[in-house]
């Protein structure tokens, strides 16, 4: 297989992923219904439930883009208030960990399982039906990260691939690559999933990988950004405070990349280090802000106010 032949499959790979958690988001969410909406509305008012519920969705839709754009959707709808939806967001941070959890136990081989099973029970009328979509799509994701694996396999002889991605072993390179790659593809679980995928292949060192994930944490509010344009004020100021979240983080946790990761790589394995270090570094984001999120409402709304923001 040539290198083009290569670049097509894992491309093909990549849109089925995507395909995979769109969908898998698409049918929760249905499941959820207004009365999530009106839910969310209640318990958001404290920071701490609110943590919990967007840490809770997102490792089940498998998407952070997929929980933070819902949380700009929502205050643009006046279901949720701003400050409400801060709580959302950095607990979205941690929620989108559990694919690289289980990408790092090498539990994609759940993939076809997940999708015989979401083919039959689809096949069942009412609810059923529902739910029979969500673990197809569940399946679909999995499966297509074995497909990305394989296609790429190949690329392990290729000194230039090699070389291309040692430059991200220096953390502004790394994390700028996997801020740009998961802007243009509008996932963090894609890159995040690919980058440990490549490791667990011995394609990408452990530091490499972690500052590829902590700048897929940034790409990822791009989302948001885009999808508040049109919104409202307090919907733009939702989309902001995202990206103050994880780009703060990633500021302040690019220096302790190579020490950390040196320290996880010694302790586990590397694919489980990087998840480590995945976690580590959305909990620390989460225990810096949640006790200060008041402060950080008034300081969004301020900008706003200021036309800074």
């Amino acid at each position: 297989m040539d290198e083009f032949q290569v670049a097509i499959a894992a491309l093909s790979a990549v849109v089925l992923f995507l395909y995979g958690l769109q969908g898998f988001s698409s049918e929760l969410q249905k499941l959820g219904g207004v009365a999530l909406k009106e839910w969310l509305s209640r318990v958001t008012a404290n920071r701490w439930y609110g943590f919990a519920i967007g840490a809770a969705c997102t490792a089940l839709v498998q998407s952070s883009s997929a929980t933070t754009s819902l949380a700009v959707a929502l205050v643009d709808a006046g279901i949720i208030r701003f400050g409400g939806s801060l709580g959302i967001l950095l607990g979205a941070n941690v929620g989108t960990t559990a694919t690289a959890w289980l990408v790092s136990m090498k539990l994609t081989g759940i993939g076809p399982i997940c999708i015989v099973a979401g083919t039959l029970i689809g096949a069942l009328p009412w609810r059923g039906s529902m739910v029979g979509k969500a673990i197809f799509y569940f399946g679909l994701v999995f499966f297509a990260l074995d497909l990305i694996g394989g296609a790429l396999r190949p690329l392990q002889q290729a000194p230039w691939f090699s070389d291309a991605l040692l430059h991200a072993r220096s953390p502004i390179i790394g994390i700028a690559l996997g801020a740009l790659f998961t802007a243009l593809v509008q996932s963090s679980s894609v890159t995040t999933g690919l980058a440990i995928v490549l490791v667990q292949q011995a394609m990408l060192p452990v530091d490499a990988a972690v500052a590829i994930v902590v700048g897929a944490n940034v790409g990822s509010t791009s989302t948001a950004l885009l999808s508040s344009v049109a919104m409202s004020p307090a919907a733009r100021d939702t989309a902001v405070a995202n990206l103050l979240f994880n780009l703060t983080g990633a500021i302040l946790f690019m220096p302790l990349i190579g020490a950390l990761s040196a320290q996880l790589g010694a302790a586990t394995s590397a694919a489980m280090a990087v998840a480590t270090a995945h976690l580590l570094f959305n909990l620390g984001i989460a225990l810096l802000f949640l006790p200060i999120l008041p402060r950080v409402e008034a300081l969004v709304a301020r900008w706003r106010r200021t036309g800074v923001g």
